[in-house]
């Protein structure tokens, strides 16, 4: 190769890094890839939902520096680089009706101006591959649409100069491919939930396939399948590392990793645009890139 592989993958907030293709992230690095995490918001609102660290009055009154410093850590545990494109957390609304969004949050940024910030990343970094959230934003969160939004419109924007001026957003770039995030998809969840049944174990799937037409869109098209089932249990250390998100003892948790290993050994991604030739299905997010780079 005559130029290094780069990939960005953009977030909505901290701990959404580990919990959607750390895996294939540190298979990367691993590789000498030169890795970069976008986090679109500080996770400002985001709640406590480690039962044994909820009460803490500390974490209550800090609770964007406590994230900003469990992405630190997540991020030396993946070994990727990772920058703040410093929007505000909208939270999650809850209730019916649901109520209005704050104001100043990510959601309700205009998105062309807001896709800039992230422009102006891809020019610094000049990634081949970005990788982000579908249009349901992987589920309905607002910070989780609206990452999808800037991103489309940066994918493009990074190497429309008339947009986008060189003089104020840096030299214009052009990725060659765009990838969904699809890590949480049915055939996974059927086959561990089988593959733990089989065995005798309890699954901690059965309510989620029961419900998943009421939580999941229709069924997604599963282009890519990166194998990085070595890299499970940095990915697994680098959620923890997100103490105010993740229960270690929580359901995240409750699959033998070996069971994991020989039934599921993959990381998904939907390939939603490429600008260079290449044939689903893919085991490599760089299938395409790699001889041209």
């Amino acid at each position: 190769m005559t130029e290094q592989l780069r990939l960005m993958a953009v977030h909505a907030h901290p701990d959404d890094e580990s919990s959607k293709g750390a895996a294939t992230m540190a298979k990367y690095v691993s590789e000498g890839v030169d890795v970069l995490v976008v986090t679109c918001t500080g996770g400002e609102r985001g709640s406590i939902l480690n039962p044994k660290l909820q009460g803490d009055a500390y974490i209550e009154e800090n609770i964007h520096e406590v994230r900003k410093k469990e992405m630190d850590e997540a991020r030396e545990i993946l070994g990727v680089k990772q920058e703040w494109l410093g929007f505000v957390d909208s939270g999650l609304p809850e209730g019916d009706p649901l109520p209005p969004l704050p104001e100043g949050c990510f959601a309700l940024e205009d998105e062309e101006k807001a896709a800039g910030r992230l422009v102006r990343s891809i020019r610094a970094f000049r990634p081949q591959v970005v990788t982000t959230y579908d249009e349901n934003g992987g589920y309905p969160h607002p910070d989780h649409i609206m990452t999808h939004k800037i991103t489309m419109i940066a994918f493009d924007g990074a190497s429309d100069t008339e947009t986008f001026p060189e003089s104020e957003f840096g030299t214009a770039w052009q990725p060659q491919k765009l990838y969904y995030n699809q890590g949480f998809n049915r055939p996974r969840t059927v086959a561990l939930h089988e593959a733990l049944l089989a065995r005798g174990l309890e699954s901690p799937y059965g309510e989620w396939l029961k419900r998943w037409k009421e939580f999941e869109r229709d069924e997604r098209t599963l282009t890519t399948h990166v194998p990085c089932a070595d890299f499970f249990e940095i990915r697994d250390k680098a959620l923890i590392a997100h103490a105010t998100q993740i229960d270690p003892d929580g359901g995240w948790f409750r699959v033998p990793m070996d069971i994991q290993k020989e039934v599921w050994p993959t990381e998904e991604y939907e390939l939603a645009k490429s600008l260079v030739d290449t044939s689903l299905p893919e085991s490599d997010l760089f299938a395409g890139i790699r001889d041209n780079a």
